[in-house]
């Protein structure tokens, strides 16, 4: 941090018994001679130099000043952000308050460590006696140009859902073939390959070695993603690079490449440097690793933990079927203890009785109903036969009828002399023949007969 140039605005002249205007470029030195005026006996009061400093500091333009931003506090009530400010090589540091609505229209992100370049009015503040420098604009320079970009990039690809975890493949569980982006004979490919077989000593890999930093990384580094990335047998691919500086592993924040990591139909892994490293393409790709040894642990299973957990899940299923087996003969054998299984007879014998007194109750029942239609058909053969003709003629009537035609014969008119008769009794009919005329008459309760008083 520079100190203030007497060119930066017009200032006072001081002297004992009032101030007096003088040309701008004799400030400093007029007030160094007001100020070498004071003696012990005449001194200067503490608020009088405070007030002619930040007369002076208020005199001064705005200016742009570079420097480290050491700490940042933001207090929302006030509407003001407070930041502490270090030069880049000495230890010598200015508070910058700047506003809210300044540092929400900036472009990047104002994080401690960043190097920026800050438009700043200095101030004095006379009853702290401190100076500091009241911000209306920051830029990032250098490596935070760079990461201001980079965090712009981001916001962008953030906002067309490219980091959703939606989007993102799941990895298959053995693949057959792995594909291996890395660089040239790099640590990263052995850390991969190495691992990997040491895992699952059959896995295959598809490995393409390319530029992995500079101008050329990024075009060597699509061609091969796109190659691997429509080669069939490829069931996943890992992007490896050791680490570096930010500079070093621009490459693979580079718009085109994350975009083409994004719309791959293959499962990416990216293992680019190491935990604290965090280019664009470890938030599009399907899976991040830390490391590329990490990527291997992820891409391929650990046959010999596979084993294990295999015979684990033997063991139990072994467990659970024996168990299962152990129940199922425990109720087989409480059901064949239980009577009706030790004696079977005794299924059909229960049954066997009912059916016996249903049987028995029936019989009853109909022998009773028969009995009872029994007297009742008895009855009523009495009842016809009492009304029966037959009976009548038992008690010595005899029923008359014309033989010709079968007439009845119910007046001596119904049949004339000489006509043959048929006669019915009780034991039997025969055959007569009417000779003589019946002078009885009806109506008559005298009838006249030659055999009066006989009967009919």
């Amino acid at each position: 941090m520079t100190g203030f140039d007497s060119s930066s605005g017009p200032g006072p002249t001081e002297q004992s018994g009032g101030v007096a205007p003088v040309p701008a470029g004799e400030q400093p030195r007029a007030l160094a001679a007001t100020a070498a005026q004071t003696t012990a006996e005449n001194p200067w009061p503490l608020r009088q130099l405070s007030v002619k400093v930040q007369e002076y500091v208020a005199r001064m333009s705005p200016l742009w000043v570079e420097g480290e931003i050491v700490e940042l506090k933001r207090r929302p009530r006030s509407g003001l952000a407070f930041m502490m400010l270090r030069d880049l090589e000495v230890d010598m540091s200015f508070s910058v308050p700047i506003r809210e609505h300044v540092l929400r229209r900036l472009t990047f992100d104002p994080v401690p460590g960043s190097r920026v370049v800050v438009h700043a009015k200095p101030t004095f503040w006379p009853k702290r006696g401190s100076l500091q420098l009241e911000a209306s604009d920051m830029r990032p320079v250098g490596l935070g140009e760079l990461l201001a970009r980079l965090e712009t990039l981001k916001r962008e690809l953030a906002a067309e859902g490219l980091f959703d975890a939606s989007r993102k493949q799941p990895l298959p569980f053995l693949p057959a073939t792995v594909g291996l982006i890395c660089g040239r004979e790099s640590a990263a490919e052995r850390d991969v390959v190495v691992n990997a077989r040491r895992r699952w000593p059959a896995v295959q890999f598809a490995i393409r070695e390319v530029a992995v930093q500079g101008d050329r990384a990024v075009r060597e580094v699509s061609a091969a993603l796109r190659e691997l990335d429509a080669d069939d047998d490829v069931a996943v691919i890992i992007i490896a690079r050791g680490g570096g500086s930010l500079e070093d592993l621009l490459a693979f924040s580079d718009e085109q490449l994350v975009r083409l990591v994004a719309a791959a139909r293959t499962p990416i892994v990216s293992a680019i440097g190491h935990e604290v490293d965090t280019p664009l393409i470890d938030l599009v790709a399907d899976v991040r690793a830390s490391t590329p040894t990490d990527a291997a642990k992820r891409v391929v299973p650990d046959i010999q933990a596979e084993a294990e957990q295999l015979t684990l899940l033997r063991t139990r299923a072994r467990s659970a079927i024996r168990a299962r087996i152990d129940r199922e003969q425990t109720g087989l054998d409480a059901m064949r203890s239980r009577p009706v299984l030790a004696q079977p007879q005794t299924i059909l014998t229960a049954p066997q009785e009912l059916i016996r007194g249903q049987l028995a109750l029936a019989r009853t029942l109909v022998g009773v109903r028969l009995d009872r239609a029994q007297d009742q058909v008895s009855h009523l053969q009495r009842q016809v036969r009492a009304l029966s003709p037959l009976a009548t003629l038992e008690r010595g009537y005899a029923a008359v009828q014309l033989a010709d035609d079968g007439a009845l014969v119910r007046s001596p008119a119904d049949a004339p002399v000489g006509a043959a008769l048929s006669i019915r009794t009780a034991g039997g009919r025969f055959g007569a023949t009417r000779t003589e005329q019946d002078t009885y008459t009806p109506g008559s309760t005298n009838p006249t007969s030659p055999d009066e008083g006989d009967q009919p």
